[in-house]
Order: C-alpha cells, then structure tokens, then sequence
C-alpha cells in the first residue's frame, strides 16, 4: 500500500526529497555552510534559505486561498486579515507576557489557530449570505478595518510594531537558519496533504459541488453555508499560520502584514498557477516571488536605453497575468491538465 502511494506520487516526493537537499547542494557548491559562518546567517546557503521560505510562506497562504477560491468558489478580497492577525498574535504573547521560550511559541501558535477559527467563524455567519462582488467588497472592508485599527492602535505600538526578541534559539532563523527552513518546509507539505486529503473526502465533494452549483447543492439537501463557513475557517486558520511563520522570519510584525497584497498576492498566485489545482498555487507562489527576487536588480539596455526591471516590477507583473490569463485561461496546471486529457483521448 506504502509503495503504491509513493510509486503514484513519485514527483512529489522527488520533489520534497530535493528541496530537504538544496541547502547543503548549494553551501557545497559555493563552499558556503549551510548552518552560516561562526553563528552568523551568511553566504549563499544561508541566502537561499531565506528566499525559499518565503515561498514556501506564500505557497501556504495561496494554497489557503485556493481552497476557499479554487474549490468552493468564494471569491474574498479579506484574506489578508487572517495572514496578519497570526503574526500579532505570536508578537503580543511574546512582547506583553512573561511566556518565552518554546511556552510562548505554543500558546501564541494555539491562540492564533483559535482566534483565527473563530474569526473565520463570525465572519462567515455574518458575510456568506451575501453574493458574489458584494461579499468580496464585505471582505475588504472588514480587512481594512482591522488594517486601520492595528495601525493606531497604542498595543500593537500603531506604525512602529515591534520587534519579536523573545525566540527558542532553534527556531530564531538568525541564530538556527537551517532548522527554520525545515520547519517552513514541513508546514507547506502538512497544508498540501491536509487540503488534499479534505478534497478527497466526503466534505471535498460537498465544496466542489457548491462551487460547480451551489443552488443544486442546496437542492439535493446540502447546507451550503454550513459547508462554505467550514471552507473559509480553515482557510484562516492555515493563512494565520503563514503569518505567524512570516513574522517569525522576518523578527518583527506591523501594519504591513494586514495590507491588501496579502490578498491580493495569493488570488494572483491561485490564479496563475491553476485555481481549484493542488500545485497551482505553489507553482505561483514559486513563479512570482523568485522572478521577483531574481529581476529586483536587473537592468536591461535596449537601443541605449535602460530599463530597470526592480523599479518597473509592478507594471511586467502585470503583462506576465494578463499573457498568462490569455495563453492559460485555465491556470499553468489547470490548462496543462486539460491538455493532457484531451490527448488521452
């Protein structure tokens, strides 16, 4: 049974076997540690972890996405406030409690996976009986709302935020790199197989069906809402997760974490990679963020022109969607996917 599993999902694993193995093929290439130099995050190792864990970040916040979007076709614009409210939690245990240590680490993990379902929760009771743009726009304003309010609020220090001094040493990734590459590593592969296992199951059929035909499902005697509200709690709750690991990476948490581009980056993802796919998101997620690191600082001479690459991001991010939407209407995986059906026939 172990054997046929793996032999069906051989990329996968060949895939997860690599990326436990590029740190160290990288620090032996460039003649790096991949542990850093005399306890100091440095060299190209060290580089390159940074970079992939912030995919591996934002491959779990869009995955998080295309569960509600993808899978059960909701379309919310509020994303980024479940992204945002993991990253305060974990800072506001560590900054105002005497919990440090790996007791602060877990009572700020379980809280933020509390408070984020139930967040989820209420928001869903109130927004979901609402329909298509005007619960997106319902969404919005409540995630700017929350935005505003932990920008001026004297607790979270309003603009300033502040900085998470308080972390296990094996997690700090200034101090322990490598572990914390793992860890975000293990958390994106725990979110794939928790979402496909969901989808694979009873309740995944149930949220295919309502995004196939909601009105249909509600016919043939399912509680659509009850299904839906399910969808976006533990959507929030794996966003918050991503959040709380973004704020651990970068040692510091304010109002950035709740700006829109945490919804608005992830529906980008989803969308390009293949909404309603299981790897479309990482594939997005992966696409968007290292072509942003690799071409932050590339200028390119055209007929003695210049033309900066970093400064004009924003404008080719938006060529590369509106080419990716024409030649894959489907999403990268999704009209892959349909391809390889048709040629099957």
């Amino acid at each position: 049974m172990l054997r046929r599993t793996l032999a069906s999902n051989w990329f996968y694993v060949v895939l997860m076997i690599a990326l436990i193995i590029l740190p160290h093929a990288i620090g032996w290439v460039s003649g790096d540690s991949p542990f850093g130099v005399r306890g100091r995050p440095v060299g190209q190792s060290i580089y390159w972890q940074g970079i992939l864990i912030e995919v591996f970040v934002l491959a779990v916040l869009a995955m998080s996405y295309n569960l509600v979007f993808g899978f059960t076709g909701v379309i919310s614009f509020g994303h980024a406030l479940f992204f945002g409210i993991g990253g305060y939690i974990l800072g506001v245990v560590l900054e105002y409690t005497d919990l440090t240590g790996e007791v602060g680490l877990l009572i700020g993990i379980g809280l933020t996976l509390i408070i984020s379902a139930v967040l989820g929760l209420v928001i869903g009771m109130v927004t979901l009986r609402l329909r298509g743009v005007y619960f997106a726009m319902f969404t919005l304003a409540v995630a700017e709302m929350f935005y505003i309010f932990f920008s001026r609020l004297a607790l979270t220090r309003a603009e300033d935020g502040f900085a998470l001094t308080e972390l296990p040493v094996w997690i700090d990734p200034t101090r322990s790199r490598l572990t914390f590459y793992y860890i975000a590593l293990a958390l994106l592969a725990a979110t794939f197989l928790f979402i496909r296992r969901l989808i694979f199951s009873p309740t995944g059929a149930v949220l295919l069906a309502v995004r196939e035909n909601e009105e249909r499902a509600r016919t043939i005697g399912f509680d659509t809402l009850r299904f839906k509200l399910l969808a976006i709690t533990l959507a929030g709750m794996i966003a918050s997760l991503a959040g709380l690991v973004q704020v651990i990476l970068n040692k510091k948490v304010g109002p950035e974490v709740l700006n829109v581009s945490n919804t608005i980056d992830p529906l980008l993802m989803t969308i390009i990679g293949g909404a309603g796919t299981f790897t479309g998101p990482v594939i997005g997620a992966a696409g968007l963020h290292l072509g942003d690191r690799l071409l932050r600082d590339l200028v390119i001479e055209v007929g003695g022109a210049s033309i900066d690459i970093g400064a004009n991001w924003a404008l080719i991010l938006g060529i590369v969607f509106i080419l990716v939407v024409l030649v894959f209407p489907y999403g990268i995986v999704g009209t892959f996917r349909r391809w390889r059906t048709k040629q099957a026939k």
